[in-house]
């Protein structure tokens, strides 16, 4: 009996018998690598500083509201050394998740924020222990980050508006720079503010404009042209600032300055009333500037032609689009709102025009520009972050430490925070990728 045959069974391909796995590249794995080493050091760094070498038993104790505000907050005191040693070891945590698994690409930024937290809340704690019956305020150094981070938000909008179009403004600096001075200026012969702000604004955007000549019609190189720009704005109003308002301050240097305005309701709000609601008319300014600009950038398609000009301009000229025009018309708007921003350095601020009043602040909000990704809300966290760096040390000065901190060291860390920014906590960014590239229809 012949007992019938089985059918052989079905062949598989050897590919289908293969278990596919994503394969992290060398360069992904190196910067997970890297991070996570770096939080590690800096865990470890917080946990031995700031938790173990400090004093058991004192208490930080920190001020969220003044003696003026309609609603008093309770002061915030933690456990310094506890809370230290507890902060350290998370941000460890946090470099070990890092270095054996790797956090999504989409997380990593919070994990960078959530150290820089636990950073700075630690070092605020061991500072507040220098004399344990003072109150460290917490609220006024919240009011410096947002006083101080103004200009550069500003200055980083300007950037986000030119280098979104294509063009670098490397120039950021001497637009502040000439809006200071021309604000302060025609603000002191005419006897009105709103009149050296016009003025600030069409200084800043007259900058733009020699930056889009140069760049746009005669093609020379947008970092040359705009670091030229930036020595000659040095140049000329150190030149002005001596013939006329160093001795004849009263008449030409003298333009008083925006006082607060406080919102109403909002303005009583516990915390965020003193923060956010009782600030001047820039500061108002750019909270509408940074929502308008957002918006328009990713919403509108005014937005949706500037990022196409940024990013293939030979694609948007060949739908129609006047790649040209709007080059000219972004950087010269980007001077303007840079403009804006040198008005808040004397008329919004000290009510005087000095020598280079602006002190690098619109290579600081370029650094913000980069930080933030090229976007509005990006840059205003990053803005935020370097004003609370400039405003720590103001704190600083009058807060008894446990171990006296140099005056000089306290000076760096706005530029320090920048330079740790843009090297360590940022990694690999992406600018537009025709930014600084000239554009002929030849």
């Amino acid at each position: 009996m012949t007992t019938p045959s089985q059918a052989p069974a079905e062949q598989v391909p050897e590919e289908a018998l293969i278990v596919h796995r994503v394969v992290e590249p060398p360069s992904a794995r190196r910067q997970r690598l890297v991070t996570g080493a770096v939080l590690v050091v800096v865990g470890a760094l917080v946990t031995a500083l700031f938790g173990v070498s400090s004093e058991s038993g004192f208490d930080a104790a920190f001020r969220l509201s003044s003696r003026t505000d309609l609603f008093q907050v309770p002061d915030l005191v933690l456990p310094a050394r506890p809370t230290a040693i507890l902060l350290g070891v998370v941000i460890i945590a946090l470099g070990g998740w890092q270095l054996v698994r790797g956090f999504p690409k989409r997380a990593t930024k919070w994990v960078a924020l959530a150290a820089v937290f636990g950073f700075v809340l630690s070092f605020l704690c061991w500072a507040a222990t220098g004399d344990p019956d003072a109150r460290l305020d917490l609220l006024s150094l919240l009011q410096q980050s947002i006083f101080l981070g103004t200009p550069l938000l500003l200055g980083a909008m300007a950037g986000v508006l030119c280098e979104r179009s294509g063009v670098i403004n490397i120039a950021i600096e001497g637009q502040m720079l000439t809006g200071a001075f021309l604000g302060a200026l025609v603000a002191s012969m005419a006897q009105n503010l709103g009149a050296g702000v016009l003025a600030a604004v069409f200084g800043g955007g007259l900058m733009g404009a020699l930056l889009a000549v140069f760049s746009i019609r005669y093609l020379v190189n947008q970092i040359v042209v705009g670091v030229v720009l930036n020595v000659l704005a040095l140049g000329l109003t150190g030149f002005a600032y001596d013939t006329f308002m160093k001795n004849q301050a009263a008449k030409y240097n003298e333009p008083g300055f925006f006082g607060q305005i406080k919102i109403p309701l909002l303005g009583d709000l516990p915390l965020l009333g003193p923060l956010l609601f009782q600030a001047n008319v820039i500061v108002y300014a750019t909270y509408v500037l940074l929502v308008v600009l957002q918006l328009a950038l990713f919403r509108t398609r005014w937005g949706l032609r500037t990022r196409a000009v940024g990013e293939h301009p030979k694609a948007a000229d060949t739908v129609g689009i006047n790649v040209l025009f709007v080059r000219y018309r972004n950087v010269i708007l980007g001077g303007m709102v840079a403009g804006l921003a040198g008005a808040y350095l004397t008329i919004g601020t000290v009510g005087a025009f000095s020598k280079d009043i602006s002190s690098g602040k619109g290579f600081i909000a370029l650094a913000a520009l980069i930080f933030g990704r090229w976007s509005p809300v990006g840059a205003l966290g990053a803005a935020l972050l370097f004003g609370f760096a400039d405003g720590l040390q103001t704190v600083l000065s009058y807060t008894q430490t446990p171990v006296p901190i140099p005056s000089s060291f306290l000076a760096m860390l706005p530029y320090i925070a920048t330079l740790l920014a843009v090297a360590g906590l940022v990694g690999r960014v992406q600018a537009p990728a025709a930014d600084g590239q000239p554009y002929t229809k030849d």
